[in-house]
């Protein structure tokens, strides 16, 4: 996927998740102006996330230094020593599914251990036409898992209290 598809999920995932941890019942100002402070806060974390791992066009190996799941691991720590950027392993992550799932070429998962790419065969070039389409699909199944997570398992904003616990 290419920046502009990163930064149209992380965008879309933003307003998405805002929604879905705000969970309005009802349709008043003081629930609007919650949602919005929550796609607000959301929104500076998961855009970093989602543009973090094409650093490694600058220096490294593209889609290898930084599209692996060991980074992907130091990320779900943050919140442990960082309650503000809590939501950065989201747009990790996403990136990451985007990658995978919206490109012919894939990512290198395991890296540096082994410099083999994983992706799906039926991805889209990053300049094709269809390039946004499949953002928007995918992030769509991004947000539907994390409200079932976040509704079902844990709630994601309390991420931070359970690393503790399993660290702690």
């Amino acid at each position: 996927m290419n920046k502009k598809g990163h930064v149209l999920n992380a965008a879309l995932l933003s307003v998405g998740l805002g929604v879905v941890l705000s969970a309005p019942t009802e349709l008043t100002a003081d629930t609007a102006l919650a949602t919005a402070e929550s796609i607000a806060k959301l929104s500076v974390p998961v855009v970093l996330g989602a543009l973090f791992p094409d650093v490694d066009t600058a220096f490294g190996k593209h889609r290898k230094t930084l599209h692996n799941l060991f980074v992907l691991a130091i990320f779900v720590g943050f919140p442990v020593v960082f309650d503000n950027l809590q939501f950065v392993w989201i747009g990790i992550a996403t990136h990451y599914l985007l990658d995978v799932v919206g490109s012919r070429r894939g990512i290198a998962l395991f890296y540096p251990l082994t410099r083999q790419e994983w992706g799906l065969p039926a991805g889209v070039t990053t300049s094709s036409k269809y390039a946004d389409l499949v953002t928007v699909i995918v992030t769509g199944l991004e947000l539907a898992v994390l409200a079932g997570v976040h509704f079902y398992v844990i709630p994601l904003g309390n991420t931070a209290s359970v690393l503790n616990v399993f660290l702690g």
